[in-house]
């Protein structure tokens, strides 16, 4: 059986996609700070493995990286997903906290479980695995007063390049999914407070099977950047 740890697998998108993993027949490890909300997610499926944990201590990583493997045996795959918006404020109204808090969990965070994944990617054997980064539409160009949050997701396809040129003599790949306007608990409130223009989106159940299909691949192929977006959103593109 496959294996899969899910960060911030407690709602939103990584609930989608604990719940894809799981109908495929994956070992799936939930990791958020909220064991109530994971059983939930996990719904008494006997391949979900509930691991409460805060993806910005490194204790708490630790711990549950070791939990999940001594469970499962190995790691194939780390989506690493959990993130936070923060408070949407332009740059000067916004406190070094809040920006600290965002930055902890959406770049610290990331950081403190890929580099758990990729210590056991490269130890294990067989050796290697495949690290998901999610990223967002902001990696691509920003939404107005996310200064921290775009800031942190550009960070992150820093770090998933550079992943991906660490990860090859470790048979490591490393991609990223940036996505936009999937209808999560977050998007339902910006829809209910836009009555009359509420932004295009997309079911949600596409970001876990897309995430589901990328880490499917043999490790000889990966899907290095998907986004994937509501199709009525406005263009973007990389600059």
């Amino acid at each position: 059986m496959k294996t899969v740890l899910i960060t911030g697998a407690s709602a939103g998108i990584g609930a989608a996609c604990a719940r894809a993993f799981l109908e495929a027949g994956w070992h799936v490890g939930l990791m958020a700070r909220r064991a109530e909300a994971l059983e939930a997610v996990a719904n008494g499926y006997e391949n979900a493995v509930i691991l409460p944990g805060d993806v910005t201590d490194p204790g708490d990583v630790v711990r549950v990286f070791e939990d999940f493997i001594a469970r499962a045996g190995r790691l194939d795959v780390l989506f690493n997903n959990a993130g936070s918006f923060g408070r949407a404020a332009m740059i000067d109204e916004l406190s070094f906290e809040e920006w600290r808090r965002v930055v902890d969990v959406n770049l610290n965070g990331m950081f403190l479980c890929a580099r758990a994944a990729f210590a056991q990617m490269r130890n294990q054997s067989p050796m290697g695995g495949r690290i998901i980064n999610n990223g967002s539409i902001s990696a691509h160009a920003p939404r107005p007063g996310s200064v921290a949050y775009t800031t942190t997701k550009h960070a992150i396809t820093g770090l998933t390049k550079t992943l991906s040129l660490d990860g090859r003599p470790y048979d490591i790949a490393c991609s990223q999914i940036d996505i936009g306007n999937a209808r999560t608990e977050l998007l339902e409130g910006i829809i209910a407070a836009n009555p009359d223009a509420p932004p295009p989106t997309m079911d949600v159940a596409h970001v876990g099977a897309s995430v589901l299909h990328m880490a499917e691949l043999p490790l000889e192929a990966n899907v290095q950047f998907m986004t994937l977006m509501a199709t009525k959103m406005p263009y973007i593109g990389r600059g």
